[in-house]
């Protein structure tokens, strides 16, 4: 029957292309990787941002179904190097259907575990051949974990090794509201949920973490989360 594409003479449609979105704050790079995923029929680009807030503020919009972050995003964010992982965490927060995937230069143990707790589907190198690039997104987007059960295993190793430290003696210098921040961080909160439980500014929250890492003597944010964990569990 003409127009019909099924034997039983039923129109059949393909699926939809996986819908994508860029983080990264160099624009040749993006710019090369939405050639790179436009020229595959079952992959859209739907959107791109160079920074943290555009994205934050952006990828909502679109709705895509992977979102492809770079880790570092110029340092301007309070938790610079990592800021793109925690746009990764901000943005499950808010959309749990969401799969990140994380793309960075270098070669991180502890960005590895980082992305893990911020629920990364994946981590990839930079260095990766564009084809492979595009068969992790169809991972992700399928449901697959990019991370093998080995990988996992070893980055919840570290995990455990963390929350077996004792707490830092710099924690007496932390104020009793810098210590409720601290624990809500503990249990997984995004700063916009902590401004919302404590009825502060997200911004005011961004301050008070900073100095909260600050007074620990850690760089980042999954290290002060564990330092809760431990504090709850003695």
């Amino acid at each position: 029957m003409p127009g019909s594409d099924s034997p039983g003479g039923e129109s059949v449609h393909p699926p939809a292309p996986v819908r994508v979105f860029l983080l990264d704050d160099h624009e040749v790079v993006r710019r090369g990787l939405r050639d790179l995923l436009e020229a595959e029929p079952d992959l859209e680009v739907v959107g791109e941002a160079g920074g943290a807030e555009e994205a934050l503020a952006r990828v909502p919009a679109v709705r895509p179904d992977v979102a492809v972050l770079d880790v570092r995003l110029g340092g301007a964010e309070p938790e610079g190097d990592h800021a793109g992982i925690e746009v990764c965490r901000e943005l499950r927060a808010g959309m749990p259907d969401l799969v990140c995937l994380i793309l960075t230069s270098f070669d991180d143990d502890e960005a590895m575990v980082d992305a893990v707790m911020a629920g990364a589907a994946g981590y990839v190198l930079k260095q990766i051949r564009g084809a492979d690039l595009v068969s992790a997104i169809r991972t992700v987007a399928a449901g697959v974990p990019l991370l093998d059960p080995e990988t996992r295993a070893r980055v919840m190793a570290r995990v455990r090794a963390r929350e077996n430290r004792t707490a830092p003696p710099e924690l007496a210098r932390l104020t009793p509201r810098e210590r409720e921040v601290l624990a809500l961080i503990g249990e997984g909160l995004t700063n916009r949920q902590i401004g919302e439980r404590l009825f502060l500014a997200e911004k005011t929250v961004k301050n008070r973490i900073s100095a909260i890492l600050a007074k620990l003597g850690v760089g980042r944010r999954v290290q002060a989360a564990v330092i809760a964990e431990r504090l709850r569990e003695s």
